[in-house]
């Protein structure tokens, strides 16, 4: 009995070994940036449901830090999370791997000791013009996707996305601007921000800016940018202080409100 018992149960402890398969959660894709002179690694999620030959087209979210080892697994869970309980459209994560972030998401600074300190920085003109002139054209060729463009960017990858909106606005349609480290450079992005800001004559773009419990610095230089930017019809500005957050936990939470009052006002 006990050895017709083991027999038993060694078929089924191998039937369930052979039937297992990978989960699955996005694709890996390496596209050659000759702007940058590198390859560059997007991790790239789809919706459940999609299919290129459909006629429906989706919402892409630009995700700056989208290394599988930093925010593209927990980014994609809140967002699938939010299409699950339909309070967001189903939308394309474009998770930007990360070579170089000092270098990518700083433009040239005059403090010497942060040039002595991290020598590769302030090349963010040339990820920008990446962003704009290769990376959006592949996803529009490759990808089912429609007119809205988010972009999310944490501490230096706020910084980064400040940047953007001020000199590239019409890039991206939404701003995440989370904890930006806009005391790089003497806070020298702030000047004749609101100038630049609104030569630019963006239409129907939202910015949304969000800090944590992270010192007066951080969180003055978010207010600072929230009242530079000027406030029309076209150009939506919110900024929202998390006071149980601080730099490390802020993105999750922050992005999951945010994202919920970000389409709450489309609907």
């Amino acid at each position: 009995m006990k050895r017709a018992f083991l027999i038993i149960w060694m078929i089924l402890v191998t039937s369930f070994t052979f039937a297992q398969k990978q989960f699955v959660l996005g694709d890996i894709y390496q596209i050659h940036s000759k702007i940058l002179n590198e390859d560059r690694t997007l991790n790239i999620y789809t919706p459940e449901g999609y299919h290129p030959d459909s006629s429906k087209t989706y919402p892409v979210i630009y995700l700056l830090d989208g290394s599988a080892n930093e925010d593209f697994i927990h980014v994609v869970g809140v967002v699938q999370f939010l299409t699950m309980i339909e309070a967001m459209p189903k939308s394309i994560i474009v998770g930007i791997a990360n070579i170089d972030r000092r270098r990518d998401f700083t433009y040239p600074t005059t403090i010497q000791k942060d040039k002595k300190d991290y020598p590769t920085t302030g090349s963010s003109a040339q990820f920008i013009k990446f962003l704009g002139e290769e990376l959006q054209p592949f996803i529009a060729n490759k990808f089912k996707i429609n007119s809205s463009k988010t972009i999310i960017g944490q501490s230096l990858g706020g910084l980064l996305a400040t940047e953007i909106l001020i000199k590239n606005g019409n890039l991206f349609n939404n701003y995440i601007i989370v904890s930006p480290s806009l005391w790089w450079d003497n806070e020298s992005l702030l000047k004749n921000a609101d100038t630049l800001i609104n030569n630019q004559k963006l239409k129907q773009t939202n910015v949304f800016i969000l800090t944590g419990e992270e010192g007066a610095v951080m969180k003055g230089d978010a207010k600072k940018l929230a009242e530079l930017i000027p406030k029309t019809e076209d150009l939506k500005v919110s900024l929202e202080l998390f006071e149980k957050e601080n730099h490390l936990t802020i993105l999750h939470n922050g992005l999951y409100q945010t994202l919920i009052k970000m389409y709450a006002k489309k609907k």
